[in-house]
């Protein structure tokens, strides 16, 4: 039987926590069989007191045994169990109906089982800020752990199990990691060989799974546990903890507001990675205030398929658990039936799922009958008018204009806009009765759909509103905990995303010379606010180069503030946001993945038959790009045969297909693959506007200038 020790260091004191436990090796010599003996667990300390770290609510025993203040406030993330616990105890909270073995858990075992993952941390040797790992999917036990090492004061550090062996190691290594935490075996034997060569681990942990499946390669001796074993564990501490005079041994130390919870990497690690450390407070920022966003009631429904690692996934969980309601989590494969199966008031998602099933839609119509395909479709333009009347009249169409219309004008466009919408009327609800009421059955989420992580495009959101679909767009990023701003129910004003967030400040700066513009004008977009990080890890430069001194945080997004109007059809859109694009290179797809387009260009470039290149994609489902292609296309052509030796002439279709080829061989390697290309004939030039002085390409004008053709390319 081995005795394995774990040492932790926290200021004063050392411990050493030596435990009887006959530990797998992941990379073992020898059998072993798995044995736990918390009787024999001995602790010892070289000074007569040790320090615990604890989330103030959610261990308030703790605090109220040894003459501390208890408060119902949070100061803490954790700290949302134990007021959840308290409200909810016996309702559900969660179902996981796809992993193994599928899981439902009342809001009263949830909090028992952080609090178990939490002690079994300790119980390894977790020491408070050390940094965990957590590369996994979507599911309960993601939920356990993140929460459970939260608890402890420790920080983890996520990412989600598609992501490379290359991104998963320089994240795990640049985050001084002490350990790992992976969703299953396959995923672990894959990183495995990497990992061992290139990373210092203490111990690792299979969220799901039997270590029966790992694969024995390597040479290090790294303990290995299964999630049910540091449930175990922590569990049977617990007991211990409580049943024994063991308390009078430790100082207990709060996990502050402004500790960091939890390192999220942004795009771009392959250079120099940025690892955006949140703090409690931040988070709690995202929870207290969502509400405002999204009133959730108890009894609720949310459907989740997100990975939990993106922000805006992990801090809307947080919230919705504050509330009472119940979640399932589901697959992008299982939605469509467990949309109809679970009927969930909510859905929180990236556009591009809103995309899919307005997809499905068409698809659906443009398949019927001659005759329901022309009745379907008459009756959803007769809605689009019907609503874009409707906003007239209600003073929520967005307007660049700074001065309001005059008061006769503003009568006239309510008065013709409230007639055309009194006969559209009758139509419309006819509408709703035959048609959309199937719709919204096969769509299942009966309240709204959230849409963050991009932008919605307009034709989806005027889709759903037209059949009576509610979606809300909000906007945020990572740096921001996420969301900064959202559309609410009372105003979800179309092609904005709503409102800053409660105490969230912006302002839009002119790009040259940083002056501050007013309403209606567009600039770059900058925000202030409790939610906003620390800063990133180990990188002050890229912190100050990101947050000028006054705590304002360059967005790197272009957009313009809705101006005030006391009369007209804008009336009530004052002080919405509206954002137009990326100011930055960074390319956010429709599905909420990040894409830095200069290392593809790059690559790209290696080609002899392209001469520039522009890779696009904002808001897209998938990557594009603009291709100058070189003169040497066409002896490319004459060599493959494609044409005969003798001609001149190369047909388009023959061009796009040597550039489409010469793009897979030279971007093979990146995760993102470039799709439709656009090609054009006249390079981009400094005399024709396309480039700067200094030979950088303009990228925001290349998009204007092909703006019409690169929307064919998608459609």
């Amino acid at each position: 039987m081995s005795t394995i020790p774990f040492t932790s260091k926290c200021n004063n004191y050392t411990s050493s926590t030596f435990f009887s436990y006959s530990l797998p090796l992941l990379f073992p010599r020898h059998s072993f069989t798995t044995s736990i003996n918390l009787s024999r667990t001995r602790i010892f300390c070289q000074s007569q007191s040790k320090i615990r770290r604890f989330s103030p609510l959610l261990e308030s025993s703790l605090l109220s045994g040894n003459d501390g203040v208890v408060s119902d406030e949070w100061k803490t993330v954790p700290d949302i169990w134990r007021s959840s616990a308290e409200k909810y105890g016996d309702k559900i909270a969660l179902i996981d109906p796809y992993h193994d073995p599928p899981s439902t858990m009342t809001y009263k075992q949830l909090e028992d089982a952080i609090l178990d993952f939490a002690e079994g941390l300790r119980v390894i040797g977790v020491s408070p800020n050390e940094k965990i790992a957590l590369f996994a999917d979507n599911s309960c036990r993601w939920l356990v752990a993140d929460q459970g090492m939260m608890a402890t004061g420790a920080i983890n550090v996520v990412r989600g199990s598609r992501s490379s062996i290359e991104e998963l190691l320089q994240i795990y290594n640049h985050s001084e990691s002490i350990a790992l935490a992976v969703d299953n075996p396959e995923m672990f034997n894959r990183i495995a060989k990497a990992f061992d060569l290139k990373a210092s681990m203490r111990f690792v942990i299979l969220l799901w799974g039997e270590k029966s499946c790992l694969v024995n390669e390597g040479s290090k001796e790294v303990p290995i546990f299964t999630f049910t074993e540091i449930m175990h564990l922590g569990r049977g501490s617990r007991r211990l903890f409580e049943s024994h005079d063991a308390r009078k041994h430790y100082v207990f130390e709060a996990i502050k507001s402004d500790d960091i919870a939890t390192l999220v990497y942004t795009s771009g690690t392959t250079g120099n990675p940025k690892g955006v450390m949140l703090t409690h407070q931040n988070l709690l920022h995202q929870i207290k205030f969502y509400s405002d966003i999204v009133p959730a009631e108890v009894g609720d429904r949310f459907l989740s398929m997100l990975p939990p690692w993106h922000a805006y996934e992990r801090a809307c969980e947080y919230f919705i658990f504050s509330c009472g309601v119940d979640q399932v989590y589901t697959t992008v494969r299982n939605l469509k039936d467990d949309l109809e199966r679970y009927q969930p008031h909510y859905l929180i998602s990236v556009p591009l799922v809103y995309e899919s099933l307005y997809s499905g839609i068409q698809r659906q119509i443009s398949t019927s009958s001659l005759v329901r395909k022309l009745v379907a479709l008459t009756f959803i333009r007769v809605s689009l008018g019907y609503m874009e009347c409707k906003r007239i009249y209600e003073g929520k169409c967005l307007t660049k204009n700074q001065k309001s219309p005059s008061y006769l004008y503003a009568m006239l466009d309510w008065l013709g806009a409230r007639i055309i919408a009194t006969i559209l009327f009758p139509i419309h609800m006819l509408a709703k009765k035959l048609v959309y009421s199937k719709i919204h059955s096969a769509i299942g989420f009966s309240k709204a759909g959230i849409s963050g992580g991009g932008s919605l495009p307009s034709h989806v959101d005027r889709f759903f509103e037209a059949i009576g679909v509610t979606l809300q767009n909000g906007y945020g990023l990572t740096e921001t905990s996420p969301v900064i701003a959202a559309r609410r129910l009372s105003c979800n004003v179309i092609g904005s995303v709503g409102h800053p967030l409660k105490h969230t400040e912006f302002k839009v700066v002119d790009s040259e010379t940083g002056e501050v513009l007013p309403p209606g004008y567009k600039g770059i977009l900058k925000v202030r606010g409790p939610q906003l990080m620390k800063g990133y890890y180990k990188n002050p430069s890229a912190t100050n180069q990101a947050i000028d001194k006054d705590g304002w945080l360059n967005t790197g997004d272009i957009g313009w503030i809705a101006a005030y109007h006391s009369s007209g059809r804008s009336r009530n859109c004052g002080g919405v946001i509206v954002v137009e694009g990326r100011a930055k290179d960074t390319i956010v797809l429709s599905s909420g993945e990040n894409v830095e387009p200069v290392e593809l260009e790059e690559a790209a470039m290696r080609s002899s038959l392209i001469q520039q290149i522009v890779v696009i994609g904002q808001d897209k489902r998938r990557l594009g790009a603009v291709v100058v292609p070189n003169k040497e296309v066409l002896k490319a052509a004459r060599e493959l045969s494609i044409i005969d030796s003798n001609s001149s002439d190369l047909s388009q279709e023959n061009v796009t297909s040597l550039i489409y080829n010469e793009l897979r061989t030279w971007t093979s390697e990146f995760p993102f693959q470039i799709g439709p290309i656009l090609l054009v004939n006249d390079p981009f030039t400094i005399d024709n506007g396309l480039m700067t002085p200094t030979m950088k390409i303009r990228r925001d004008r290349i998009m204007a200038q092909y703006k019409e053709q690169i929307e064919n390319l998608y459609k």
